[in-house]
């Protein structure tokens, strides 16, 4: 497997529903994160193994940004084309990701902590696997 760099992120689409959140990508695809995403006050961990990625939305709620975290397998130029960008921790290491939102590597877990104020939006986290997804919103108590 080659290595993998950090990419930056562009500006995303998205769309909250009833249903779940749609995200819309530069290169026209969508993807949908199925239903409510549940609240957390805390600092998130996530579940060793997971894909983790990171949305934060503007104060309008019609655009984002994501990152995905320690993704090994998507290509810098797949990334790139799409608008979603990539931060590579090792573990014990720790990246502000936003204004208001810090990522680390503890193993092979990530933590995700978040101030939706200082963010000035809705933070949001999927974690997701074959097996299945996650979706939470990191929120003030």
């Amino acid at each position: 497997m080659s290595a993998r760099n950090d990419v930056a992120p562009d500006t995303l689409g998205v769309e909250l529903t009833e249903d779940g959140i749609v995200v819309e990508y530069t290169d026209g695809r969508e993807a949908f994160y199925h239903g409510v995403p549940e609240k957390v006050t805390d600092t998130l961990r996530t579940r060793p193994g997971k894909l983790v990625q990171v949305f934060v939305t503007d104060p309008t709620e019609t655009e984002g940004v994501m990152m995905y975290v320690n993704d090994r397998n998507t290509h810098d130029e797949i990334l790139e084309d799409t608008g979603v960008g990539r931060v590579m921790l090792e573990p014990g290491e720790e990246e502000s990701l936003f204004p208001g939102v810090t990522v680390r590597l503890d193993g092979y877990a990530v933590e995700v902590e978040a101030d939706p104020e200082v963010a000035r939006g809705r933070v949001f986290v999927f974690e997701e696997d074959e097996l299945g997804e996650n979706s939470y919103e990191l929120v003030n108590e």
